[in-house]
């Protein structure tokens, strides 16, 4: 593995953590996590669906303001509640689909330590 890929894949770890730091402030505010529907997008809109949180921050919990793409350009998977956890997310790697070796192996936030 060459170092541009070893250092996406260092970037998506990153990201992942930044994730759940702002989920842990979403679950502070309003005592759940989104759920599957909702997704990452309630970490930066007001969730108009579903379980509707009590005290969502005005401004959201990222700080640009926009769920990141992971470093592949592809949309993290957010499960909530996880198959491994409360909520689970992922990066299906640089081929983008689930599975794979190497460059290609997922990044899973229950894999990742702290």
């Amino acid at each position: 593995m060459g170092r541009p890929e070893e250092a996406k894949r260092l970037k998506a770890n990153l990201q992942i953590e930044s994730l759940e730091t702002a989920l842990k402030l979403y679950k502070l505010d309003n005592g759940m996590y989104p759920d599957t529907e909702q997704g990452l997008q309630a970490l930066v809109e007001e969730p108009e669906a579903g379980t509707l949180p009590k005290n969502w921050r005005k401004g959201g919990y990222l700080e640009k303001g926009r769920v990141p793409k992971d470093p592949w350009g592809n949309e993290f998977v957010y499960l909530s509640p996880g198959v491994h956890g409360e909520y689970d997310i992922i990066s299906y790697g640089a081929d983008g689909v689930s599975g794979g070796d190497e460059k290609n192996k997922d990044i899973n936030n229950w894999e990742i330590e702290s």
